[in-house]
């Protein structure tokens, strides 16, 4: 097992802990890594969340016009009329 004493340090109006690399390659972690914070009999468990790969297809289904801003391209016929 990988063991290291660290201190909590503030981050803003957080609390943080910075991972030392030893850490972060013995549990397989990487930088923009989604993970699960909970705390069990007193202790607290960083688990890190597999993502799936979404296909363009399905990243495609989760788009919502009125939460995105509008359309993620402009159609065709608004290209022609912008070009004159």
């Amino acid at each position: 097992m990988t063991s290291i004493v660290l201190d909590i340090e503030h981050c803003g109006n957080n609390l943080g802990v910075r991972l030392p690399a030893v850490i972060v390659r013995a549990a397989h972690l990487h930088a923009d890594q989604r993970v699960s914070i909970a705390v069990e009999g007193g202790r607290v468990i960083i688990t890190p969340i597999c993502d799936e790969r979404l296909t363009l297809e399905q990243r495609l289904a989760c788009f919502d016009p009125k939460r995105h801003g509008g359309e993620a391209m402009p159609a065709e016929k608004a290209l022609r009329a912008e070009q004159g």
